[in-house]
């Protein structure tokens, strides 16, 4: 029978005595930040997310501007081979959808999420869940919606047009929130020009 497994190293060379070998107690590690913790920015405030929103209003929303920004979308995401799937709708109607290498079906339920939240709240996903954890609680927690069929996560923007108001959503999804929130405000910054 062989002797159990040890997850110190093996080694024969003398050396000193390991730091467990005293009677005092090791000092606890300390714990590992979280990969994206340190380069993480912080998350903008409901004021930045609402000033995005309102500085983000179009002149106009044709079927030609839903294809021009789906095409931009598509571009940022393959610059850093973003594994999303990217939707834009007027009302009830996709006007574009694009899965790019690495999305999965999964993602496309994220995006029903996501834009559910868009249409009822008429403001961007991620500002609807900076809303509610304002309020010092969650939107999971508060809002009495079916999580399976709402997400207040980053990634849905409401599409609005002058006059008009919002008019339909635009989506993407696949990297953390913040950053498909990101995505969809750099594309309506260069669509609006």
């Amino acid at each position: 029978m062989s002797a159990p497994a040890s997850n110190a190293p093996a080694s024969n060379a003398p050396g000193p005595a390991p730091a467990h070998a005293s009677n005092a107690p090791a000092p606890a590690p300390a714990p590992a930040p979280a990969p994206d913790e340190a380069s993480a920015p912080t998350p903008p405030t409901v004021a930045e997310l609402e000033a995005q929103e309102a500085r983000l209003i179009l002149r106009h929303f044709t079927y030609d501007d839903a294809w021009a920004l789906g095409g931009l979308l598509v571009e940022l995401a393959r610059e850093r081979s973003a594994p999303v799937a990217i939707d834009i709708r007027r009302g009830a109607q996709q006007l574009f959808h694009c899965a790019l290498p690495g999305s999965t079906a999964d993602n496309d339920a994220w995006i029903d999420r996501k834009r559910r939240v868009v249409e009822r709240y008429g403001a961007s996903s991620f500002l609807v869940g900076a809303r509610f954890r304002a309020k010092g609680t969650t939107f999971e927690e508060s809002s009495r919606l079916d999580p399976d069929l709402y997400a207040a996560h980053g990634g849905s923007f409401p599409i609005a047009v002058e006059g008009a108001g919002v008019i339909g959503t635009v989506t993407v999804s696949g990297l953390p929130q913040a950053e498909d929130h990101a995505m969809v405000v750099r594309a309506l910054e260069r669509l609006r020009g």
